[in-house]
């Protein structure tokens, strides 16, 4: 048996997947750098090398992650409130099922976690997703609608869109990078024998790029284990990594209207039911009698294919014309690439470090004062420097040569001993916490 061809749609979903995938390289290193900001790694390697060469402190003040986390607590501190309103008197009783349907949803999904890490994405990087689905095992294969979070760089979307909530785009992908047995245990037929004598997802291609999470560009000083740095962790049996996309894009799918002109009743059926209704006998002869009248409309849905290296694992038409991925973008920018309060407040931070770090190199000037001495006073120049650290020490020079004496260094002016704090006061403003606390 020859190797599996590839599918003509997998072709098509892989070079929009890439063509999307690149349009965001900007955005995607930035927040990258937003995310190392939020971990505490402030300098890139170079900046790093520099402060240690002029002899100050590579410490970072970090300021940016307390507020983050304040501002979290306060968005998340309660659940919220969902309410249904009917239109009109009748439809009290089913707002009220709708109230407790999404409360339901809510409480199965654990609704209150998957909030704060939408927040986190939100204004770590600007963007974070909600995602629905049908669980389709829970309460024993009857399925639960529910719905959980996607991280902002597995979804990439079409970058002609421009709408806030992306509702004008023509697609929109979602990519997971898993191992063999990760599939394996999500799709067991995957394990199926084919007729050469192997199992199927030994002749599905691997994926040989890199992981979709983009690779830091500052120096890691806090030791954070992001999925950039353990990508190659494992690398024994079954670690194998493989790409599966999830592809949705809008289509137009026909529906029918049938009115009865009799008793004034309409029914709407889609084209499989159309056709069981057209097979009844007495159908027929009511259309040819004008009993029945029957148009045709097209209604947009969203199309779900479900790609795996070069096959096709299934698709779907959802019954919804709204994408399962939602999107929560925090600074918009009339673009799918919106920015993060990080971003906002970086330069903030970057100040706070510049000027924590003189602070500190005033600090060492001035509890190691510089010695100047005449050319020629001291015969042994390191055994100085060695008896000057000694608060007891007794040391000879010639003072023919001249006195040795030492500059004392100019006070740090309260202005500057009072920026670190006007600097954290316009990092909260920025991000709205006093508004919030207020």
């Amino acid at each position: 048996m020859a190797m599996i061809q590839e599918d003509k749609r997998v072709k098509e979903i892989r070079e929009l997947w890439r063509r999307w995938h690149d349009a965001r390289k900007e955005w995607e290193a930035q927040a990258r750098e937003d995310i190392d900001f939020y971990l505490g790694n402030h300098f890139s390697a170079s900046e790093k090398k520099a402060l240690e060469e002029r002899n100050q402190s590579s410490i970072a003040i970090d300021r940016l992650y307390a507020a983050i986390e304040q501002f979290k607590a306060i968005i998340t501190s309660k659940p919220p409130k969902f309410s249904a309103v009917g239109r009109e008197d009748s439809d009290n009783k089913m707002a009220n099922v709708w109230k407790v349907i999404l409360e339901y949803i809510w409480d199965i999904s654990d609704g209150d976690e998957i909030f704060k890490q939408v927040v986190h994405d939100y204004t770590v990087t600007g963007l974070g997703y909600f995602y629905a689905y049908v669980d389709r095992e829970a309460d024993y294969g009857r399925g639960e609608v529910k719905f959980t979070y996607v991280d902002p760089f597995r979804v990439v979307i079409d970058p002609n869109s421009r709408n806030k909530y992306f509702d004008d785009a023509t697609g929109m992908m979602l990519s997971t990078i898993l191992t063999k047995f990760q599939l394996l245990d999500l799709y067991p037929q995957l394990s199926e024998e084919t007729e050469n004598g192997k199992i199927l997802i030994d002749e599905v291609d691997t994926y040989s790029e890199n992981d979709t999470y983009p690779s830091t560009s500052n120096e890691r000083t806090i030791g954070s284990f992001t999925p950039d740095y353990i990508k190659d962790y494992d690398k024994g049996e079954g670690s194998e990594k493989y790409q599966l996309i999830e592809s949705f894009r809008k289509v137009k799918v026909p529906f029918f209207r049938i009115l009865n002109n009799e008793s004034g009743e309409e029914r709407i059926l889609d084209r499989e039911n159309m056709e069981k209704f057209l097979s009844q006998q007495n159908v027929v002869g009511a259309m040819e009698k004008g009993l029945i009248d029957i148009v045709e409309v097209t209604q947009t849905r969203i199309k779900l294919t479900c790609s795996l290296g070069q096959i096709i694992l299934y698709e779907m038409i959802l019954d919804t014309d709204k994408y399962p991925i939602v999107p929560v973008p925090n600074i918009w920018t009339n673009t799918p690439y919106p920015m993060s309060d990080v971003r906002k407040n970086k330069d903030f931070q970057r100040y706070l470090n510049k000027v924590m770090s003189l602070i500190t190199s005033h600090a060492q000037a001035s509890s190691g004062l510089k010695l100047l001495i005449p050319n020629g006073s001291v015969e042994d120049i390191e055994e100085l420097e060695r008896d000057w650290a000694n608060p007891n020490a007794t040391i000879e020079y010639d003072p023919s040569f001249g006195e040795p004496h030492f500059p004392s260094p100019q006070p740090l002016a309260n202005s500057i001993m009072q920026l670190p704090q006007l600097i954290e006061k316009y990092i909260d403003l920025n991000m709205g916490i006093f508004e919030m606390m207020q």
